[in-house]
């Protein structure tokens, strides 16, 4: 698990980067400026990554562009959305706090750092993150299903409906409109399974030396 920490002071950064590894967390990274902090999330919450960022503690009062600021920025984009951000400040008024939830924050901690309540609000956000996670792999399994059921359904009024069967040669054409034979057509869209013979009438027409097992059908 990767934990982001944002903030343009480098004793903060160290004394919080401190904090986190004193309690196990091994893979904790930092950024001294919103754009350095967005080029790291934007580089390894790409699709497909093996250490994703997990949790970003940002801090709200930043040179050029400010926590809140960045916030934003993460959210608008696929790869941030499901990021849980807690914001770091040492202001106490409402306002920032407002403009931070309004802007996709989850949390907040206060500085000066009371290490129990950072550790406690952390894996509050982590944990929460791990069951929106879990839900949206549920989701996506569910998808999957209803993809498989709804092609199965569409398969099954196919071969209640009209199927396109050549005159000639006796072979079907299939919904992308390649012909292919019978039983072939009929083994992919269903459970059906063939064995192979030869009628009476074929046998008589083929080879008439063989008698054939039953007496010949009268038309």
């Amino acid at each position: 698990m990767a934990i982001l920490i944002v903030d343009d002071s480098r004793d903060h950064l160290e004394l919080l980067a401190s904090m986190l590894g004193e309690e196990g967390y091994s893979d904790v990274r930092t950024a001294a400026s919103a754009q350095e902090a967005l080029a790291i999330v934007e580089k390894t919450n790409q699709p497909g990554s093996t250490s994703p960022i997990e949790i970003i503690l940002m801090d709200i009062a930043m040179p050029k562009t400010n926590g809140i600021e960045l916030c934003r920025m993460i959210k608008s984009r696929d790869y941030g959305r499901g990021i849980p951000i807690i914001m770091v400040t040492g202001d106490t008024e409402l306002e920032p706090f407002q403009d931070a939830f309004a802007a996709g924050a989850m949390d907040y901690v206060t500085k000066p750092f009371h290490k129990i309540e950072l550790l406690t609000r952390l894996n509050s956000a982590l944990n929460l993150k791990r069951e929106m996670d879990q839900r949206k792999l549920r989701e996506e399994e569910l998808r999957v299903r209803n993809e498989k059921l709804e092609k199965a359904i569409q398969e099954i009024k196919v071969l209640r409906g009209f199927i396109p069967i050549c005159g000639v040669c006796k072979k079907v054409r299939d919904v992308q409109g390649m012909w292919q034979q019978i039983e072939a057509y009929f083994q992919e869209h269903s459970e059906m399974k063939f064995s192979h013979g030869i009628c009476d009438n074929c046998l008589r027409e083929r080879y008439p030396e063989v008698r054939p097992p039953h007496p010949p059908l009268t038309p």
